[in-house]
């Protein structure tokens, strides 16, 4: 079964949406950098999930530039 971030980034993949990705991975990365240096809490759980969103995320970003790219290459 896919994860909710997974669903998210395929619905914005399907629609094309590379910058609303790239704002959806710079607030998963802006998370991270608030809770990794709290020393009252063990974020770890936390940390562990956001780097699984970044990486779907990420993957994502890498197929719409992807699909880009070779529409590129193709009006040539």
């Amino acid at each position: 079964m896919n994860s909710a971030i997974e669903s998210v980034v395929a619905a914005y993949v399907q629609t094309g949406q590379l910058d609303v990705l790239l704002d959806l991975k710079a607030h998963r990365e802006r998370l991270m950098a608030t809770v990794r240096d709290r020393a009252d809490f063990n974020f770890g759980v936390l940390l562990g999930q956001l780097e699984e969103d970044i990486g779907a995320i990420e993957g994502g970003i890498r197929r719409l530039r992807a699909a880009a790219e070779a529409r590129t290459d193709t009006d040539r």
